[in-house]
């Protein structure tokens, strides 16, 4: 695994890949996955930057064969219309890359079905999507499932008693949570996999500190963490570097189903992919089996029926 850079992506001419987010590591991973010969279908919710994304991937790869869907992880519906799309488009997906998030908003905000937009938006709609992706990528080849957690994930603790911050938001531990639920559900739904044998191989993947908009996004361009973006942008490392655990997660034969990856340098700051810590919070198994069960209820998924 010694500095695995993009160029180490194997041959992965047909097969089929969906990517949640436009830009920043998103981006990446589309350009770098389209650029090894991939069918990449490149998810978001807002039309215009994803055509964008598309156009500038082609303008450097003319032969890609890379596509926009919309897709509004906060919004249910918008879930389920997109698995029913991709469902009558397609006959198999081999990699879902979920990966689209937002970051500290410093008011709470919500959904539109009501959830806390952090966890409804990074953890909540990327547990539905994989639920009504489910069917398509059991009839892939090697078929994968890539979460992305964070290294705020160490600092987590699910809220079981006030999941959507209604009474106590503050911005980083309501994200955190939420990161840490991606990497819960990760491992969990390797178990799953195992257990049901739908020959899902899942693993869980973080960039360290990046160079994207999501801190200035969500906490605002005027916020600590977006002045911190701005001023020390010599502390975060560019975003196709951030991108690489993920690509790794998605391409390498090395990659292990119920694997972490992230950087190897600086605590997981920065640097090439490696075997990342998995904080002790994210193998509680029964805490883990507890949130998939009420995640299965707002989402009004069901995993075993697919």
């Amino acid at each position: 695994m010694s500095k695995w850079t993009t160029s180490n992506i194997p041959d992965i001419r047909g097969r089929a890949f969906v990517v949640t987010g436009t830009g920043g590591l998103g981006f990446e991973d589309a350009l770098a996955l389209a650029r090894a010969g991939a069918t990449v279908i490149l998810a978001g919710r807002n039309p215009g930057k994803g055509a964008e994304a598309v156009a500038r991937i082609k303008r450097d790869i003319p032969k890609a064969d890379i596509s926009f869907e919309v897709l509004d992880l906060a919004d249910l519906a918008s879930i389920t219309a997109f698995g029913e799309r991709l469902g009558s488009q397609r006959d198999h997906l081999d990699v879902l890359i979920n990966n689209a998030g937002v970051m500290t908003p410093p008011t709470r905000k919500v959904t539109s079905d009501g959830f806390e937009l952090q966890f409804g938006t990074n953890y909540l709609g990327h547990f539905a999507l994989t639920a009504h992706l489910l069917p398509l990528l059991r009839r892939g080849h090697d078929p994968r499932v890539v979460t992305l957690s964070s290294i705020a994930a160490r600092d987590g603790r699910i809220a079981f008693d006030d999941l959507q911050a209604t009474h106590n938001y503050k911005p980083m531990p309501v994200y955190s949570q939420s990161k840490l639920a991606c990497l819960m559900f990760a491992l969990e739904l390797q178990r799953r996999s195992e257990a049901e044998n739908w020959g899902i191989t899942s693993i869980a993947a973080h960039p360290g500190i990046s160079r994207t908009d999501l801190l200035p996004n969500g906490a605002g361009a005027s916020s600590v963490f977006g002045l911190a973006r701005r001023i020390l942008w010599f502390l975060f490392q560019p975003a196709a570097q951030g991108a690489l655990p993920t690509l790794f997660a998605a391409t390498s034969s090395e990659a292990k189903g119920g694997g972490y990856y992230g950087p190897d340098r600086l605590s997981e700051t920065r640097g090439y992919p490696t075997t990342a810590k998995i904080p002790p919070a994210a193998l509680d198994r029964q805490a883990a089996a507890r949130l998939w069960d009420i995640s299965e209820q707002l989402a009004h998924v069901q995993f075993s029926n697919n």
